[in-house]
């Protein structure tokens, strides 16, 4: 039997992984935007949008398990996430709920908006919505504006309800950077399951461009988490305090978590100079690896060695943790059992994608199918 500490720590470490996948299969969002910038004719965004519409429900299901294992887990982040910074989330919502109706109906005999109407919906989904994501893990580290009494109740003090999180710098600069990664990500998922010369020899300078804005923001992020101050707890009395250069101190003093981030980095890096360099088509396989395993450092790294993974702007001491922000010794457990079935819906996973991806799409198999998007 684990300890409650263990088992906090293994549902953060579930959870950071999630996401990290999650942030991964923001490519299908990232080749959303490239509709226009890629496809020079109809057919060539047919193609774009029938390569993706194999792969959007799985980028959805990744962000409602991230919701459903925080719930799980750690019911009073979702309490006051959710609850309190409620007009960003439902902001969210609707970006995703549009992205759905847009891949059902886009080719809709006889539709009353047209084609184009459904792709703006797309455009949408693959820039506000991820952004919003991207704003709201970024509030993991800047914070919110919430008081959480001694009997678990919550409320946001302000009327903006989660809004006030785009006036910072640091937010707004996290949630650019994951747009910019995800249609890294997109374009090199093109260039991977596309069997069409003309259109993917575009892609080279989109992903150029697009990687030097990532890269940018990217190091104003990480230099800001770096060097930022930030708060920890008492274990024993649970009180937080604020410690300079919190998570600098945490990577030094946990080097396998410093190595961890740094060989994500290096393998994005390695992704993207194979595809740009050597027109390497399975770049994708190389930075959303390095994607993945970066992401979900920055996000594991904020739940443990005495860390505040949600600070609050108001109250000190209503700053969630692991630890006061957790369900039971008895829920964690039931629940690590069933996560045991993870790795099997990983398998399936794979297995349905290499069934979908085993030959390169064409043009001509998407004319030819009377059911395509």
């Amino acid at each position: 039997m684990f300890d409650l500490l263990t088992l906090q720590e293994y549902w953060w470490f579930l959870v950071s992984v999630i996401g990290a996948l999650f942030v991964f299969m923001t490519f299908v969002q990232g080749g959303q935007t490239l509709l226009y910038r890629l496809g020079h004719s109809e057919d060539e965004r047919d193609l774009l949008i029938n390569s993706l519409g194999r792969k959007w429900e799985l980028a959805f299901t990744l962000l409602v398990m991230f919701g459903g294992a925080l719930f799980a887990a750690f019911p009073l982040f979702y309490a006051v996430s959710f609850g309190g910074a409620y007009y960003v989330w439902m902001a969210i919502l609707f970006c995703f709920i549009i992205q759905a109706v847009a891949y059902e109906y886009r080719k809709k005999p006889n539709n009353l908006y047209g084609k184009r109407f459904y792709e703006n919906l797309l455009y949408i989904n693959g820039s506000l919505g991820i952004f919003l994501i991207g704003v709201a893990l970024a509030t993991l580290y800047s914070g919110g504006n919430f008081i959480v009494n001694d009997s678990h109740l919550s409320h946001w003090t302000l009327a903006s309800y989660g809004l006030e999180a785009l006036l910072n710098p640091f937010n707004v600069a996290f949630g650019l950077m994951i747009v910019f990664l995800s249609r890294v990500q997109g374009a090199l998922y093109f260039l991977n399951s596309l069997d069409a010369p003309e259109l993917t020899k575009r892609i080279k300078k989109i992903v150029i461009i697009n990687f030097l804005m990532f890269l940018g923001l990217f190091l104003y992020v990480l230099a800001t988490i770096l060097f930022a101050e930030g708060l920890v707890y008492n274990p024993d009395t649970l009180i937080v305090t604020v410690k300079s250069m919190k998570f600098l101190h945490s990577f030094m003093e946990m080097p396998q978590l410093a190595i961890s981030l740094l060989i994500g980095v290096l393998s994005l890096l390695y992704g993207v100079y194979i595809a740009v360099q050597k027109n390497a088509q399975n770049a994708i396989w190389f930075t959303g690896f390095g994607t993945i395993v970066a992401v979900a450092t920055l996000l594991f790294v904020l739940g443990v060695h005495n860390s505040v993974y949600y600070p609050s702007l108001v109250d000190l001491q209503s700053s969630l943790t692991i630890a006061n922000s957790s369900g039971t010794h008895y829920t964690l457990s039931i629940m690590a059992v069933v996560s045991l079935l993870v790795p099997v819906v990983g398998v399936y996973v794979v297995y349905v994608w290499r069934s979908m991806d085993k030959t390169k799409l064409t043009i001509d198999e998407v004319k030819s199918d009377s059911h395509h998007y």
